[in-house]
């Protein structure tokens, strides 16, 4: 596998966004088969949607800069908590480390730019390896919630202070 390093994604650039929301639909699609869901409101976002979200955006991207997964989170400045938005990775990708990499760099960054503040994530709750990738990482569940018929989220948080490394590969690696 070639060399990854995570940077700023510019959504601004018709490539990048077509690829970033080539790569969400493909995730999303397997979580949808995961959590038996396929109303994932990402999923059903158009290119001009993603690129409106008010998202910090940053990838995971082979020296030739294509992305091979991405995360994007948000945050209120007033607000209580940052929060990930969404963190996704090309299934061709998938159990090579990268969505560690990701959240590995993006709680870093988090920490940096509001200490002490929490970062809470949403998942499906039957999605296992999103589940075990947040525990992994020091997050700790809170109460599973309903926001639609058939479907069950898991909610998460944990305070940016004391990163841990998580699972899988050394920091800069993938």
């Amino acid at each position: 596998m070639p060399s990854l390093h995570v940077r700023s994604l510019d959504l601004t650039d018709d490539a990048t966004a077509a690829a970033v929301h080539r790569i969400g639909r493909a995730a999303y699609t397997v979580e949808a088969e995961l959590i038996g869901f396929d109303g994932i409101p990402a999923l059903r976002e158009s290119l001009a949607e993603m690129r409106a979200q008010a998202l910090h955006w940053v990838g995971a991207v082979s020296e030739d800069g294509e992305p091979a997964g991405f995360l994007a989170w948000g945050e209120e400045p007033t607000g209580p908590a940052t929060g990930i938005d969404r963190l996704c990775v090309a299934p061709a990708f998938f159990r090579r480390g990268i969505a560690s990499l990701l959240l590995r760099h993006a709680l870093a960054e988090l920490a940096e730019l509001f200490p002490g503040r929490p970062v809470q994530v949403t998942t499906g709750a039957a999605n296992t390896p999103a589940v075990r990738l947040y525990e992994a990482f020091g997050f700790s569940r809170g109460p599973d919630f309903s926001p639609a018929p058939g479907l069950v989220m898991a909610s998460f948080s944990r305070p940016t202070a004391g990163h841990p490394q998580g699972p899988g590969t050394r920091p800069g690696t993938s």
